[in-house]
């Protein structure tokens, strides 16, 4: 596919103020950092990680299931999960070496093995931040797998905070990082036209339809 051309036809069924926005938010989108999300259960906080991922201008979450589906609230989100894509994986250690294939660093966001406090965190190379679940956290197996532990600090008699707080916190201190910086963060054009794609038919109340007709045309 083409994704330049089918996003060029696809713009038609869009109105001028979606494809308005489509067109200013999109440069700023990255996968930079990709939040990996273990096996969260409740769906308030699932919403929430979307909501704050999105907000930050990060489109793309993993979400590692077992036991439970990661099934954000609509009315949490507030339509981020329009922008937002969901890739869903096992809760399994073979995932995170997937994503470790990819190009990623594997960075828990645990208090222990050492964790680097997130204002001292150095980012210069794109990260998966896994996320634990809320009884437990980061299981122990990601822990020893992973290639660094990142801690927010706490100043409090509380140790930890929640998973949906724990991932705004993070992914909004680490977009700061990466605006301060000098390190091209965003998107490839190749991923770029894609996701605008992607953003397109998640616009449209037919969009996969649209879309599957105009592949079908002009395959």
């Amino acid at each position: 596919m083409n994704h330049r051309q089918t996003f060029e036809y696809l713009q038609q069924f869009l109105t001028a103020e979606r494809l308005q926005k489509i067109d200013h938010f999109a440069p700023e989108s990255s996968d930079y950092v990709l939040p990996v999300i273990e096996d969260v259960f409740q769906f308030r906080n699932a919403a929430a990680i979307v909501r704050s991922v999105e907000a930050c201008g990060f489109h793309k979450i993993v979400a590692m299931e077992s036991q439970n589906e990661f099934n954000p609230n609509l009315r949490v989100t507030k339509g981020a999960e329009t922008w937002v894509e969901v890739e869903r994986l096992p809760h399994h250690i073979d995932s995170l070496k997937q994503i470790k294939k990819r190009g990623y660093k594997i960075v828990a966001v645990s208090p222990e093995k050492n964790a680097t406090l997130l204002p001292d965190f150095e980012i210069s190379e794109p990260i998966a931040l896994v996320f634990g679940t809320e009884a437990e956290g980061v299981t122990e197996e990601i822990l020893n797998f992973a290639d660094e532990t990142l801690a927010i600090p706490m100043y409090g008699f509380t140790r930890s905070f929640n998973v949906s707080v724990a991932a705004a916190i993070c992914v909004y201190e680490l977009k700061q990082k990466l605006l301060a910086s000098k390190i091209d963060y965003k998107l490839s054009d190749e991923k770029l036209w894609e996701m605008k794609v992607r953003w397109a038919v998640n616009s449209l109340q037919s969009g996969e339809q649209i879309l599957a007709k105009y592949l079908k045309e002009n395959s």
